[in-house]
């Protein structure tokens, strides 16, 4: 008000559009005129109603580039095991992403799929046949993924309501080394954790074209008179989609889909932990 805002543009998450909502409604009920409009961005790829946030197309491009790396020690040592972790909270586009485009991973571990570890057709017994069948092997695994596996009591959250999330990556580490080192048969585990890297690169051209995409039918959706409404893009169509609809749950991998078939096939992985 003090400002004189009359048009604002909320980019980010769902934690951002909720922000954005709650403007809107206090400035509803100051009886204000403003257009308040989110755009989707979140390098999650999570959002509802969006099938591709900017952002996204480079961090898979990115992350891909280091599964060639874990890939490389891997293979540059007797029983080498990469083990990459991206992001990835509540979903798992990114891990799936990289692991289809670049075809190294072994193994995917993602939020969606609950990760057991004993067991016959556990995480450790299958990733224990792979080494003894190829002496190596890549594991990509969502930042968000066996939260249920780590040590700890309640879980705490951050200002926007989101869990802190414990590190899976060093807990996988430990115990990927202590299971082989029990049965006899040590690994040597490069542990990577590349997330700054992923975030920080430049956008490829790809997510240039989206976010100017999304950028001027935002500005149009404004002008128009429109508010408490975000920018989706779905079924590569753009749509406006009601912020409070938006908002309320995470998108993630859908499991049967062809994505996580592509997944399944390029990893050779069991399509569940049993």
């Amino acid at each position: 008000e003090k400002e004189k805002i009359d048009i604002l543009f909320c980019i980010g998450g769902d934690g951002t559009q909720r922000g954005a909502h709650v403007i809107h409604e206090e400035m509803h009920r100051r009886a204000r005129p403003m257009a308040v409009v989110g755009i989707p961005k979140t390098i999650d790829n999570d959002i509802r109603y969006c099938d591709r946030t900017f952002g996204y197309f480079t961090a898979i491009e990115s992350a891909r580039n280091i599964l060639y790396l874990a890939h490389n020690e891997a293979t540059g040592v007797p029983r080498g095991i990469g083990l990459v972790k991206v992001m990835g909270r509540a979903a798992g586009f990114i891990a799936c992403g990289a692991a289809v485009a670049s075809q190294e991973a072994n193994f995917v571990l993602i939020p969606e799929v609950p990760i057991r570890m004993q067991g016959e057709k556990g995480f450790l017994a299958v990733l224990g046949r792979r080494m003894d069948e190829r002496n190596h092997a890549v594991v990509v695994v969502a930042e968000g993924a066996g939260q249920d596996l780590l040590p700890g009591g309640a879980v705490e959250k951050d200002a926007s309501g989101n869990p802190k999330l414990r590190d899976i990556g060093p807990y996988l580490k430990e115990e990927i080394l202590r299971h082989f080192k029990a049965i006899g048969r040590p690994v040597d585990v490069k542990y990577i954790d590349p997330s700054y890297i992923i975030r920080s690169v430049p956008a490829n051209c790809d997510d240039s074209l989206l976010c100017d995409q999304l950028a001027r039918r935002a500005v149009h959706a404004a002008m128009a008179g429109k508010t408490d409404t975000m920018i989706g893009f779905i079924h590569g169509s753009f749509i406006h989609v009601p912020i409070p609809l938006a908002v309320q749950g995470k998108r993630q991998v859908d499991l049967e889909s062809p994505a996580w078939a592509a997944v399944l096939a390029a990893t050779g992985q069991p399509a569940r932990w049993a």
